[in-house]
């Protein structure tokens, strides 16, 4: 750990947050010394306080650790970029257009690898009207079932989320050309072109 460049964050973020040593040290009931110790470069957080600290600064301890803002190279938001994340502990479900550390129930997610469904996961997908209406035989069971479905278009994307023991089906504006992404509790995330 570089403390110098840990301490130098903790400044910039605190003053993007428009807060004072004091404050930030009231809100962790330490000593304001104590923050002036960290910025300075002269020590780091311990452990413990790391997490109440990453949250007054609405920041992560990773970001903190790592002593640098990385950013993004700034891909517009396209749609057609989307990853998936899904946390195997509770089934949350997060998106991001760009690289993202996303965390869930204390680890860190990476974003899941979408393959071409195969027979037993393909959705029907019937046209009615100006809509399409998609199903699906796949189980819905708790142990087995489709979590949810995303329509992903360049420039939007409309997620419907599933449960076990609901038949699969819903219906969706005919928008032209996209992908279903469509995440199997059991064997991950596939795709297909409608």
């Amino acid at each position: 750990m570089d403390c110098k460049k840990i301490g130098k964050l903790i400044y910039q973020f605190r003053k993007e947050k428009d807060m004072t040593q004091k404050q930030v040290a009231d809100a962790m009931n330490i000593s304001d010394k104590t923050i002036s110790k960290w910025e300075r470069g002269l020590g780091c957080p311990d452990v413990s306080l790391l997490p109440e600290l990453a949250q007054i600064l609405e920041v992560s301890v990773d970001g903190i650790l790592s002593g640098e803002i990385n950013l993004n190279e700034l891909v517009g938001g396209n749609m057609n970029r989307l990853k998936f994340y899904v946390c195997p502990q509770c089934n949350n479900l997060m998106t991001a257009t760009g690289d993202a550390t996303i965390s869930c129930c204390s680890k860190k997610l990476e974003p899941l690898e979408t393959k071409k469904a195969d027979y037993e996961h393909m959705l029907e997908i019937e046209p009615v009207e100006d809509e399409l209406f998609v199903t699906s035989k796949h189980d819905m069971k708790k142990e087995h079932y489709i979590s949810f479905i995303a329509y992903v278009r360049g420039d939007r994307v409309l997620i419907v989320k599933q449960y076990p023991e609901w038949n699969l089906g819903f219906r969706f504006r005919k928008q032209g050309h996209g992908r279903l992404y469509f995440y199997c509790s059991n064997h991950g995330l596939f795709h297909q072109i409608i």
